[in-house]
């Protein structure tokens, strides 16, 4: 019996492919066919395919632990979650998370997820990861005006690709959602439409895409000849609460406007709570339009009509940059951007209340209220 044994090891090690195997089979060196495997920016593109596919019908696996020493690399992908208060990640966490994953699967890598809480500097967590070599590179959502993470990352020398686009642009590889065009977008269908005088509540400023959604809903304005009131934009709404509260603000004003552009659906969402307290319909009395395309927008009656973002896209093109990053491009030429789709819903339309109407409807309605 132990002879048996000894036997089936035998077996057992010999029917490992090795890599000796796979330079046999392709006709290259093991050096090659090694670094091809390592993702060596030496080794071209379609070698390096050739290897893989041939690594994937031999069934080679290699063992990660040696190769993590020889190479230096996890073959891991990081992505760290900042667990915001105003739950500003979590309409597309899991699309989103879906894309990376599976991306990063197709190319024998794995995915690395943490998170930060709230009372947490993001930066300690990131430092701690690359401290620990739990990732070779960080994919970073929702980007700040001014991202600390990646003025940290580009100090460390750590490759990294961006949701989103930031003020310095230095060294910074990205894939983003044209949310500016958008905003000009949903400006030009409410002009066609026939409303004159439209809101617009953005999100917070501490977000770049901030900047981009106000500049493409003044842009849309600009298009359309229509009138810029500044009294009529307000901005620091992400949740609904907040976006309710910006709503009633503005359909308190002394001429309301007949149509609210919304930089995120969180907040539109609010505008449903803020008309129905004031008497109005959306859809009837206030035309309203989101960007997120989250699935809560489809819930409201009417439905929101919204600018919608494929969140599993998004993930796995920044996989693809981010890996592509990890060996050895230059940020530069790793930057992409996609439109938003729009997802007509039943919010928007033509006005059937003027400025004045709307005004005297809620100031009837909160005589009603308070009597």
């Amino acid at each position: 019996m132990p002879g048996s044994a000894e036997q089936s090891a035998t077996v057992l090690t010999r029917s490992r492919v090795r890599i000796s195997d796979l330079a046999e089979s392709l006709g290259l060196t093991k050096g090659t066919v090694s670094r091809a495997l390592n993702d060596y920016p030496d080794i071209s593109e379609a070698t390096r395919l050739r290897v893989r596919r041939k690594a994937e019908a031999m069934g080679y696996r290699p063992m990660a632990q040696a190769q993590a020493i020889r190479t230096g690399r996890t073959r891991a992908l990081g992505l760290v979650l900042q667990a915001d208060e105003d739950g500003s990640q979590q309409p597309f966490l899991s699309d989103f998370l879906e894309g990376v994953t599976l991306a990063a699967s197709a190319e024998n890598w794995t995915t690395t997820v943490a998170a930060a809480s709230p009372t947490e500097e993001m930066e300690a967590v990131l430092n701690r990861l690359v401290e620990e070599r739990k990732a070779d590179g960080f994919i970073l959502p929702r980007t700040r005006t001014v991202d600390r993470r990646a003025l940290l990352l580009r100090k460390l020398d750590v490759p990294f690709v961006l949701f989103g686009r930031v003020q310095d642009s230095d060294g910074c590889a990205w894939f983003d959602i044209l949310g500016e065009d958008a905003m000009r977008d949903a400006v030009l269908r409410l002009a066609r439409q026939g409303h004159r005088r439209i809101g617009f509540i953005n999100g917070s400023a501490s977000y770049f895409f901030t900047v981009l959604r106000d500049q493409g809903f003044r842009a849309g304005m600009a298009q359309a000849g229509l009138a810029l009131d500044e009294s009529l934009i307000l901005k620091d709404a992400m949740s609904r609460e907040a976006g309710a509260l910006c709503t009633a603000r503005l359909l308190s004003h002394p001429e309301p406007p007949t149509a609210i552009v919304f930089a995120v659906d969180g907040a539109a969402l609010g505008a449903y709570d803020a008309t129905e307290e004031a008497g109005l319909t959306i859809g009837r009395d206030l035309s309203i339009i989101g960007y997120d395309g989250i699935p809560e927008s489809r819930w409201m009656r009417p439905a929101l009509t919204s600018f919608g973002v494929d969140r599993r896209m998004a993930g796995a093109r920044l996989a693809g940059l981010l890996l592509r990053r990890i060996r050895g491009e230059a940020p530069e030429t790793l930057r992409e951007t996609a439109p938003a789709c729009l997802q007509v819903g039943g919010s928007d339309g033509p006005p059937s209340l003027t400025s004045a109407q709307i005004a005297a409807r809620v100031a009837r309605h909160e005589t009603q209220i308070s009597s």
